[in-house]
């Protein structure tokens, strides 16, 4: 399984932009997909979840979009409002086996793709 992030950047607060992580296996075959990010300094956090629900961080909530479309076998995290603190590295995520989770844990997830950074200027 390959994940791979695009859509990252430079931009000033109250920017948007719109993340992208393409896929080597269907998307549909994923019992949950996610976005994580981590900052200089700081641990991975979650960001958004998706399966048959979706899930946001207090953080981003009302701000972020996650979204997956199985035609393209991709997930994006669409953000807008930005805010300097969500300055980092995006991670996409994927989980293919069944069982319980907690979606907005790291441990959740099987499969990572590299990360695209993302910078937002005050």
């Amino acid at each position: 399984v390959q994940l791979v992030e695009s859509g990252g950047g430079s931009v000033q607060s109250g920017g948007s932009l719109r993340l992208s992580c393409g896929s080597s296996e269907p998307t549909r075959d994923y019992v949950l997909m996610g976005w994580f990010r981590q900052a200089p300094g700081k641990e991975r956090e979650a960001v958004a979840s998706i399966n048959n629900r979706i899930v946001y961080a207090d953080a981003v909530k009302g701000r972020f979009t996650i979204h997956q479309d199985n035609t393209k076998n991709t997930l994006y995290l669409h953000m807008d409002s930005l805010k300097p603190e969500d300055t980092a590295t995006y991670y996409c995520a994927a989980r293919s086996r069944g069982g319980s989770w907690h979606s907005l844990k790291a441990s959740a997830y099987e499969y990572w793709g590299q990360g695209t950074q993302v910078t937002v200027s005050a």
